[in-house]
C-alpha cells in the first residue's frame, strides 16, 4: 500500500499552484525586495524572477509529463543525471522548502497576534498538519478556499489604491538600484513564484499527467505574474519606492496610505489567509517529495508509508511538521527566506539540466531548449547574487547533504 490516488483535474492543480504562490511575494518579500533592488528597480527584478521562473515551469512541465510521479526534479535529477544530482535536488528541495514552510508559520505569527509570533506559528502547522492528513482531495478543497478569499482582499488593495491612493506614475520611475542590487531582488522575488512545481510534485496525484501538467502549471504562474506586477505598481505608485522598501505590511500601509486605514485589518487577515494557503500547499509537496527519497532508500525507508485510508504520505508529513516546528521556535523569517531562496533556485538549475537531456520537443512552440538553458543560467545567476549570509549558508547545507551522500553510498 505505498502508491497514491490520482485525483486531481487542471482547475484542482491549477488552485494548488495558486495556492502555493499567492501571499509569499505580495505579504512578506515586496519590502525586502524593493530595498534590495532601489526605487525602480523593483519592476525589472519582478519581470527577471517571473522569466525565470516561467523557463523552469516549462522544463518542469516537461519533466512532470514524462515522469507523472512524486518527487519533482529529486525524481527528473535521477532519471536524467544520475542519482546524486537527483539527491542534490531532493535534499535542496527539502531544507529549503522546509524552512520556507517555517518562514510562512512565523508571517502567520505576525500578522494574527505578533506578541505571541512563535505560539501562532506552532499552531498553524499543526492545524495545516491535520488538514494535509485527511487526503489530497481535501488539500484541494481548502485551497479553493483559500485562494478565492485572497483573490478579493487583493482585489481591493488594488481598488483602494487606484481610486484613494493616488498612483503616481512618477513614482514608478524612481532611480532604480545597481545591476546587482536587481539580481538580489529578483532572488528574494523567485521565493514568491516557486508555489508552481506543487503542481509537479503532486505528479502521481493528477489524473493525465501528460495533459494536465503542461497546461496547469504555465496557467498558474501567469496567472500570479499578472496579479503580483498590478499590485507592485499599485504598491510602487503609492508609497514609493523608500517607503515600500521601509514596510513590514506594503499591502496594509497601501489601504492606509489611500485614507481607509479601517480596512488595514482587513488585509491582515487576508495575508495570514494568503500564507495558510502556501503552507498547506508547501508541507504537501515537501511531504511527497521526502516519499520518492524515501522509496529510493536516500532516506530512512519507514517514510515511504502512504495512509491505507487517507492515501497521504502519513509519517513524511509528520517528519515535517516536527522539523518545521523545531525551526519555529529557533529561527527568523528573513533568513529563511533567503536560505530558501538559494536552495531552491540551485533545485531549478538541476529542472533546466535535466530537462536539457530531452532533446527538442517538435510538438510545441516555444524554444524549450532555449528555455531551458536560460532557466539554468539564470537560476544560478540569482543564487549567488542572493545576501551573502544566505549563499554560504544555503550553499553549506548543500554541501553537507552531498558529503554524507558520498560516504553513505562510496565509503
Amino acid at each position: 500500500m505505498n502508491q497514491l490516488v490520482r485525483r486531481l483535474g487542471v482547475p484542482d492543480a491549477v488552485l494548488i499552484g495558486l495556492g502555493s504562490m499567492l501571499g509569499a511575494g505580495v505579504f512578506v518579500v515586496f519590502g525586502p525586495a524593493a530595498a534590495a533592488a532601489g526605487g525602480s528597480g523593483l519592476l525589472p527584478a519582478l519581470a527577471l524572477a517571473g522569466f525565470i521562473a516561467f523557463c523552469n515551469a516549462t522544463s518542469s512541465a516537461r519533466l512532470a509529463a514524462r515522469y507523472p510521479e512524486s518527487g519533482g526534479t529529486y525524481v527528473y535529477g535521477r532519471e536524467r543525471l544520475g542519482p546524486f544530482a537527483g539527491f542534490v535536488a531532493g535534499w535542496g528541495f527539502v531544507v529549503g522548502k522546509t524552512a520556507s514552510c517555517a518562514a510562512m508559520a512565523l508571517t502567520i505569527g505576525t500578522y494574527l497576534w505578533p506578541g505571541q509570533a512563535r505560539l501562532v506559528a506552532v499552531a498553524a502547522v499543526v492545524a495545516v498538519t491535520a488538514v494535509n492528513l485527511r487526503g489530497i482531495g481535501k488539500t484541494a478543497t481548502a485551497t479553493k478556499l483559500l485562494v478565492g478569499l485572497v483573490l478579493a482582499v487583493l482585489a481591493l488593495v488594488a481598488v483602494v489604491g487606484v481610486v484613494g491612493g493616488p498612483v503616481d506614475p512618477a513614482r514608478l520611475g524612481d532611480p532604480g538600484g545597481s545591476g546587482r542590487g536587481v539580481l538580489t531582488a529578483a532572488g528574494l522575488l523567485f521565493f514568491a513564484f516557486a508555489g508552481y512545481a506543487r503542481i509537479a510534485t503532486l505528479g502521481e496525484e493528477v489524473r493525465e499527467p501528460e495533459r494536465t501538467i503542461p497546461r496547469a502549471v504555465p496557467l498558474a504562474l501567469g496567472i500570479v505574474l499578472a496579479i503580483y506586477l498590478a499590485l507592485a505598481v499599485v504598491a510602487l505608485g503609492v508609497l514609493g519606492a523608500d517607503r515600500l522598501a521601509a514596510s513590514a505590511a506594503p499591502l496594509a500601509d497601501v489601504v492606509t496610505a489611500a485614507g481607509l486605514p479601517g480596512l488595514a485589518w482587513v488585509v491582515r487577515a487576508g495575508a495570514a489567509v494568503a500564507v495558510t494557503g502556501v503552507l498547506l500547499s508547501l508541507l504537501a509537496g515537501v511531504g511527497r517529495t521526502l516519499l520518492a527519497m524515501a522509496r529510493r532508500r536516500d532516506l530512512p525507508g519507514a517514510l515511504a508509508a502512504v495512509h491505507p485510508t487517507h492515501r497521504v504520505p502519513h509519517r513524511a508529513e509528520l517528519a515535517v511538521a516536527a522539523v518545521v516546528i523545531v525551526v519555529v521556535l529557533l529561527g527568523d523569517v528573513r533568513d529563511a527566506i533567503g536560505f530558501s531562496a538559494c536552495t531552491v533556485l540551485v533545485y531549478y538549475a538541476i529542472t533546466n539540466a535535466a530537462a536539457l537531456t530531452l532533446g527538442r520537443d517538435p510538438a510545441r512552440r516555444l524554444p524549450v531548449q532555449a528555455l531551458g538553458g536560460l532557466g539554468l543560467v539564470g537560476c544560478l545567476l540569482l543564487a549567488v547574487n542572493l545576501p551573502l549570509g544566505s549563499v554560504l549558508a544555503g550553499f553549506g547545507v548543500l554541501a553537507v547533504g552531498a558529503a554524507w551522500y558520498a560516504l553513505r553510498h562510496h565509503g
